[in-house]
């Protein structure tokens, strides 16, 4: 089987849509020419759409969800800024560490990897922060957070929401949750390759935002310029055309299938998926009332190679899925059913393999 025929099960990028793959190979257009600004901002408004916000400082930033996660920081918090990140996996510590690069004084609201965070823990972590942050869908654990629990009983401070593995994926609500700034990526369930961080920031936020950002490449102040703000469209930069008419096609999928049947979708694959793995013996780590269904952990048997598994499974089947990291990458795997990928056929297929594999 070629390597583009591969099941990509992993927590990395999923199988995109086939509209989305297209659109990379569609004959290339300046970054300036008229035909493609038209797309960029179609693409903001299914981005819009997407969120289910009507913040208008909602665009794809060129850069990986990383690149998301720093805009959110750089843009909002200076030194000496009070921030609170709930931190039950890698994703929470990364935040953490980008704060501090800031200059924010940052606090932690913890749990232990593979348990969700207690948003009351998460909101009494101080008094008065600036910024209170937390990964809805812990990519390295298979966790979901309670987002919108935090976002009610933030009080002044602004929230920030990595959506990184759940936008399009499980529900997201921002405008109803009262979340203020929210990035996300679009190789997961977004259902397109790596490269941009869709971004999506309200107007409260945007009111409260560091006057000179550290990063000039990642100043929202002029990114939005050039994505057309209220002074008129300028140049910034050289816009990833081909990604962004990428996205565009992707977020066409999505919204056209409608946000809840896509939901559903993830949800059922999830609930296969788990049942399956169940079946085979296999234990989840994550307890069932907070285990995503496009992410999912399972711990590896005792006496079972977890590296050789994971090979043999690319090498007979060409399914990839992923290890687990930090102090448990020997562990765990980590299965990605999302986007593209999340259909039940792809789930019969991977446990079907695991089980040869296993030989259970």
């Amino acid at each position: 089987m070629a390597v583009l025929e591969r099941t990509l099960m992993g927590p990395g990028p999923s199988n995109p849509y086939p509209e989305a793959t297209a659109a990379l190979s569609a004959p290339m257009l300046g970054h300036l020419d008229p035909a493609f600004l038209a797309i960029l901002d179609e693409t903001c408004d299914r981005l819009r759409s997407a969120w289910q916000t009507a913040n208008a400082r909602t665009l794809p930033l060129s850069g990986t969800g990383s690149a998301g996660m720093e805009a959110a920081f750089v843009n909002l918090v200076g030194p000496g800024d009070v921030v609170v990140v709930g931190v039950n996996g890698l994703f929470g510590e990364r935040m953490c560490e980008v704060a501090r690069r800031c200059g924010a004084e940052v606090v932690r609201a913890e749990a232990p990897w593979g348990r969700p965070l207690d948003p009351a823990d998460v909101v009494a972590a101080h008094p008065s922060p600036k910024l209170i942050a937390v990964v809805h869908a812990e990519t390295s654990t298979g966790v979901e957070n309670d987002v919108a629990a935090v976002a009610a009983g933030k009080g002044d401070a602004l929230v920030l929401a990595d959506c990184v593995t759940s936008l399009a994926g499980i529900p997201v609500d921002l405008d109803a949750w009262g979340v203020d700034v929210a990035y996300s990526g679009t190789q997961k369930c977004v259902g397109v390759a790596p490269g941009l961080a869709p971004f999506t920031l309200s107007d409260r936020a945007w009111e409260q935002r560091v006057a000179r950002p550290q990063s000039w490449y990642l100043d929202l102040g002029l990114v939005g310029e050039y994505v057309g703000g209220q002074g008129g469209r300028k140049y910034h930069h050289t816009a990833p055309v081909s990604m962004i008419r990428s996205l565009h096609a992707g977020l066409g999928v999505v919204l056209d299938e409608g946000l809840p049947s896509v939901w559903a979708r993830h949800a059922e694959c999830g609930r296969l998926l788990h049942e399956g793995l169940q079946s085979l013996g296999l234990e989840l780590w994550v307890d069932a009332d907070h285990r995503l269904p496009e992410l999912t952990t399972v711990l590896v048997p005792a006496g079972v190679d977890a590296s050789k598994v994971r090979a043999q499974l690319l090498d007979r089947f060409s399914i990839e899925i992923g290890a687990g990291v930090g102090p448990h990458v020997d562990r765990m795997w980590r299965i990605g059913c999302m986007g593209h990928t999340a259909r039940p056929a792809n789930v019969k297929l991977l446990l079907a393999a695991l089980a040869e594999v296993l030989e259970r």
